[in-house]
């Protein structure tokens, strides 16, 4: 029988001490990083239940103000009306709008981006010279983006028949829509409320097909039930519920 070179025998073993160490320590940690993951899940923190919020179910409305003064105007509902005019040049706005109402709700995602989680939609005509007259119905498709601003805060204190009072919201979102004539567009909802900050615009703007209704009319006074919009934050939705 030949003899084993024990040199030999020490530069193969030390090797494979190595090798074997390095899975031991691989192990160890594959386990550990299961223990933590089936921790996370269970929400045992704080930090971990934070860490799983995965997006906000907001509901938007184009609002209705009643009852209108001289009254105090407090009640806020769906089923208002808002308006947005064509574009023509910056010195000669054109005199075609659509009028539109509607309200629903999307799946925001707290990394920002859009969702496919949306329903809703509304009515739709449209008016003016140089433009076809037309009306009827319109459903949202998907939400582009949704910008959240704030929650609303002080006065007035509405009797909210929408949603929960404490979680109107300020902001706006941009979604995609689909006319009941075949065309596509966009909606673009703006919520200036109480409390909000600088920048906002209040109401509406839309397209439907090449037409850009992108000037939007501001609420005309306190007196007309028009364009007014709002935003709740019905609830937060963790992984689970999101997928």
């Amino acid at each position: 029988m030949k003899k084993i070179n024990r040199t030999n025998l020490k530069r193969l073993v030390s090797p494979l001490c190595v090798v074997v160490v390095a899975l031991g320590m691989l192990s160890l940690w594959h386990n550990a990083e299961a223990n933590n993951n089936k921790k996370g899940k269970k929400g045992g923190d704080s930090e971990g239940s934070n860490s799983r919020k995965a997006a906000d179910l907001v509901r938007w409305d184009i609002a209705s103000i009643a009852p209108l003064p001289p009254a105090d105007g407090s009640v806020l509902s769906g089923g208002g009306v808002a308006f947005a005019f064509a574009y023509n040049s910056p010195t000669n706005p054109s005199a075609a709008w659509i009028r539109l109402t509607g309200g629903g709700t999307f799946v925001a995602p707290v990394n920002g981006g859009g969702s496919s989680t949306v329903n809703g939609g509304g009515t739709w005509q449209t008016s003016g010279p140089g433009l076809p007259e037309a009306s009827g119905s319109y459903r949202v498709t998907e939400l582009v983006n949704w910008q959240f601003a704030n929650l609303q805060s002080g006065p007035p204190a509405f009797n909210d028949r929408i949603a929960d009072v404490n979680k109107r919201a300020n902001g706006n979102a941009v979604l995609l829509i689909e006319y009941d004539d075949g065309t596509e567009g966009i909606l673009g909802i703006g919520c200036h409320g109480p409390g909000a900050p600088n920048g906002i615009f209040e109401g509406v703007i839309a397209s439907k097909g090449h037409v850009t209704y992108w000037n939007g009319v501001l609420p005309p006074g306190p007196a007309v039930d028009q364009n007014r919009t709002i935003f709740h934050i019905l609830r937060s939705l963790d992984c689970d519920d999101h997928d």
